[in-house]
């Protein structure tokens, strides 16, 4: 039995969408999140469930494929009407053959083709992309980038994505690797910090929610002092979320290495502004600490500006703007469903 797609305020009535529509899903390790999108990016209707990956990929792939149908009874419209369905998930992909190649956290998804079961189950074609990517192209679309030609978008979690849009075209590659940011050197030092992919010093290694509470974790050791030592004392759980409430209390332990990502983040952002030119650079992501409208975060992007202008040629630090994000997230599946549109535009041509 479809379950009728879950109710937001704000949501646009149908009456008012211009067509044609398209679906957008954002696969993530714990949630699966589908959105219905009219012509201009406005979300008709919204479905989210646990990803559950442990039931395996066939069964997300079943789930993903009802949500689309979950989407258009949400809408009051027929699965046939929806033009096309975009797919954001993790990688590394084989975007050409639609195939999961290494799911990380999803134990079991590898070398999974998931483009072609999720079609299968929704019986609407699908465009398949990197996470990153497709939220990268939200931004894009229709988020803090609308205005822009070109962006880059660095998304800071777990680990840090990272997607690049020139002249609306997603900076995929030629093996499907494109726009994977997070794995750019930034410290080529023999001592230089692990990234969890095994290499030492990509970015993600030090500009990460993971890299951050183990760095936190570090340096508590040697300093038991400030408020942030109490807190985890006393049993709260060391997060970037712990870290940047301490760091807004003047904690000095938690600022520093709060400003010690967005250091890494400045200089792995440098070399993207020396090789792309983008006309802008988008930080989002769950550690974004309140962004614009909370201190901790204007001052986390100070920081990485100040890294930035003391790195990069003149014009480009003039010119190019650094800011955070605004769709939150929904630009995966916003982005996902910007995608399907360009890939049935393209099929249309």
């Amino acid at each position: 039995m479809r379950r009728p797609a879950q109710d937001r305020t704000g949501w646009l009535p149908l009456s008012d969408a211009v067509g044609p529509v398209y679906a957008g899903i954002d696969l993530g390790g714990t949630n699966i999140k589908a959105g219905l999108v009219d012509d201009r990016g406005r979300v008709l209707a919204f479905h989210t469930e646990p990803t559950r990956a442990d039931r395996g990929p066939e069964d997300a792939a079943r789930r993903m494929g009802a949500a689309v149908h979950a989407l258009a009874v949400g809408a009051g419209i027929e699965t046939a009407a929806i033009a096309h369905v975009g797919l954001g998930s993790p990688g590394p992909l084989d975007i050409p053959a639609g195939r999961i190649v290494q799911a990380g956290n999803l134990r079991g998804w590898d070398d999974f083709p998931l483009r072609d079961r999720v079609a299968d189950s929704c019986g609407r074609p699908v465009a398949f992309a990197n996470d990153a990517n497709a939220a990268a192209y939200g931004e894009f679309w229709i988020g803090s980038g609308r205005d822009a030609a070109s962006l880059v978008l660095l998304t800071l979690g777990t680990g840090v994505g990272g997607g690049i849009i020139i002249g609306d075209t997603n900076v995929e590659g030629a093996h499907s690797h494109g726009s994977e940011c997070g794995h750019m050197i930034v410290d080529a030092s023999d001592t230089a910090r692990a990234c969890p992919c095994g290499q030492r010093g990509h970015l993600e290694a030090y500009a990460s929610a993971t890299s951050l509470v183990k760095r936190a974790r570090e340096r508590l050791a040697d300093d038991s002092s400030g408020s942030l030592a109490r807190a985890v004392a006393e049993g709260s759980d060391l997060t970037p979320i712990l870290i940047g409430t301490h760091a807004s209390a003047g904690d000095a332990l938690a600022t520093d290495v709060l400003m010690e990502a967005a250091h890494w983040l400045g200089v792995g952002i440098v070399t993207l502004m020396h090789v792309i030119d983008p006309a802008l650079v988008l930080v989002g992501g769950a550690m974004t600490f309140g962004g614009e409208s909370s201190p901790v975060g204007r001052a986390f992007l100070d920081r990485i500006r100040t890294t930035i202008h003391a790195r990069t040629f003149r014009v480009l630090a003039e010119k190019t703007v650094i800011s955070y994000a605004t769709l939150g997230g929904d630009a995966g599946f916003i982005g996902a469903a910007g995608l399907a549109r360009l890939a049935h535009r393209a099929a249309r041509a």
